[in-house]
Order: structure tokens, then C-alpha cells, then sequence
């Protein structure tokens, strides 16, 4: 079965009143179309300032909901990402208020890629392999609604886990009857962390299977990953210290900025882009206290000249 990315498939709401698309049984598989996260406010001839206009509750269109036969609270809902394509161009931007490091680039600043068969061209030269992945994926909650869909919360969501891939299981709890499954918000790449707040934002093709096991819905969500999401090689990793978890992100991440224009002469606003589409954030000690130690790593490859 397949399902398109019509405006009947599409919301930007978690509501367990939306009703759903069809109904699938339990271990059947269905291609979904997903469209990409400005949900059309962008296009590949944008500019920039578009992106100061956005409205926030037209991101991240989802495509569902999909009811599965049988399901009930308290089951664990699990969905195997099978295969995925990606659209032929892709959008990374700095949005105004937006992403970890919103207060060092406060105006509006976007790329836009070219797809290709391995590879995103981020800049003029600069191909970022392909690491398809979902970033919006979940459930309808049990509590009245609408809920953004921007948040991520106990039933998935905007969770932007870059495992969630090909070859990657994910598993949900189901919160009502039917589960009412929508999942969107495609990434060609995305860095562990989406620094920027935006990774390569495309549409998508998703081919998945679904699952049910009664009884054993998990507190949270949990991904089994695939090596096919693991990146490979060496690694610049630039580190943020001390006793807050957030401050020492934010300063991994802008040494990184720091250190990829000075090794490319990239101006800082695509350093960052290239940080969130590409670096993994990574907590590398908790344990020592008072300070802990966040890392952000970054593939040398794409630092070469």
C-alpha cells in the first residue's frame, strides 16, 4: 500500500481526534510520501528572508494517521523503516529565535541543496553524504488535543533521532485505540543534536513494516539502529566543560563553528549549517562531577581544501 502526501494525509497536530487514512494490520508494510518540514512555505528557488515569514504551525506536515487494527493502550507499537528516498533538493536554514545557537545568528540565512544519489551538495563543492533518516515520528497522545507537533514528547514525535533510518526498528507506546501512527519531517542528513535547528530538509519516501506487542508498550520510545546510520573515519570532536549540560553543548558546538571557518574560511553562518547537518553532539563524561563534558564531532573529510 501507498499512501501520498495529498492535503487529506497531511496534519500538523498530534490529535486523537484526526481520523485516520486507513487501517493497517498488524506486520504489514506501506510506502509513505512525506513532504518536506516548511510544509510548502519554501521552495528550491527561496530566499533567505522567506524564512523570517515562516508560520510555525505549518512545520513539519506529517503524513497519517494511520490506525492499526488492534492496537490499544499500553502495547508496544513497532515499526521497521525498510527503505527510504529522499526528494531531488533539500533546505537548511538559519531560522530567526531558533536552534541552539539562536543568539549568534539572529537573521535569517538558508541553503538550498542539491540531492543527489550519495551525496547533498550543502555549498558549491560541498557534498554531505546521504544519511537518510525520519525525524518525525509517533503516536497520537491520550490527552485531549491539538499538541504542536514541533516538541517531542513520551509518544514520539519530532524525537530527530538520526538513526531512524533504513534498517533501524523503532518502537513506540501506544496511548489509544488504534494508535493512529503519522510520521514526516524527512532529513537527506542530519547531524546528532540538529544544531541549527534544521538538518537537509526534504520531502521523503518511507517504506515500513508494522508490528504489535500487546502488553508491552515502553515507558519511552527506544530505536534498535542500523550500521548503516553509523558514520565512519576520522573525526575532529571540539569539547564544551562544566557543570551545565546545555552551556557546554552550545560551547561544543561553537568551538566547532570556530574551528571549521578557520580551517575552510567558510563564513560562520554556513559553518553552522554544515554543524547541523553533519556533526554528531555526543555526551562524553557525566560522571565526573561538577563539570561533565559534551563533544561535537565533525568527519575531516569534510574539512578537506
Amino acid at each position: 500500500m501507498r499512501f501520498s502526501r495529498s492535503g487529506d494525509s497531511l496534519h500538523n497536530a498530534w490529535d486523537r481526534t484526526i481520523p485516520p487514512i486507513a487501517e493497517i494490520e498488524p506486520g504489514a508494510e506501506l510506502t509513505v510520501e512525506t513532504a518536506e518540514s516548511s510544509g510548502g512555505q519554501l521552495t528550491a528557488g527561496s530566499a533567505a528572508a522567506e524564512l523570517a515569514g515562516m508560520d510555525f504551525g505549518r512545520l513539519n506536515p506529517v503524513t497519517g494517521p494511520f490506525r492499526i487494527a488492534g492496537a490499544r493502550p499500553g502495547d508496544a507499537l513497532v515499526v521497521d523503516i525498510l527503505e527510504m528516498g529522499t526528494g531531488s533538493w533539500g533546505w537548511t536554514g538559519c531560522i530567526p529565535g531558533f536552534g541552539l545557537l539562536a543568539e549568534d545568528f539572529p537573521e535569517p540565512h538558508l541553503r538550498v541543496s542539491t540531492i543527489g544519489a550519495d551525496a547533498a551538495e550543502l555549498l558549491p563543492g560541498l557534498q554531505i553524504p546521504l544519511l537518510p533518516m525520519v525525524g518525525t515520528i509517533g503516536v497520537a497522545p491520550p490527552e485531549d488535543g491539538p499538541h504542536s507537533v514541533v516538541p517531542p514528547r513520551r509518544w514520539g514525535g519530532n524525537m530527530d533521532i538520526r538513526h531512524v533510518g533504513a534498517g533501524a526498528r523503532l518502537v513506540l507506546p501506544v496511548g489509544v485505540e488504534g494508535g493512529l501512527l503519522s510520521l514526516g519531517d524527512v532529513h537527506a542528513a542530519m547531524g546528532d543534536g540538529e544544531v541549527a535547528g534544521t538538518g537537509v530538509e526534504t520531502d521523503g519516501l518511507v517504506r515500513l513494516r508494522v508490528g504489535l506487542r500487546p502488553g508491552e508498550a515502553p515507558v519511552t520510545p527506544y530505536v534498535e539502529t542500523s550500521a548503516r546510520s553509523q558514520r565512519e573515519g576520522r573525526a575532529l570532536a571540539t569539547t564544551g566543560i562544566g557543570p551545565d549540560l546545555m552551556i557546554a553543548s552550545k560551547d561544543a558546538a561553537r568551538a566547532l563553528v570556530d574551528e571549521i571557518v578557520r580551517r575552510t574560511g567558510l563564513a560562520p553562518e554556513d559553518a553552522y549549517l554544515l554543524a547541523s547537518v553533519a556533526a554528531d553532539l555526543k555526551i562524553s563524561e557525566i560522571v565526573d562531577a561538577p563539570n561533565w563534558v559534551v563533544t561535537a564531532h565533525l568527519q575531516l573529510e569534510l574539512l578537506a581544501d
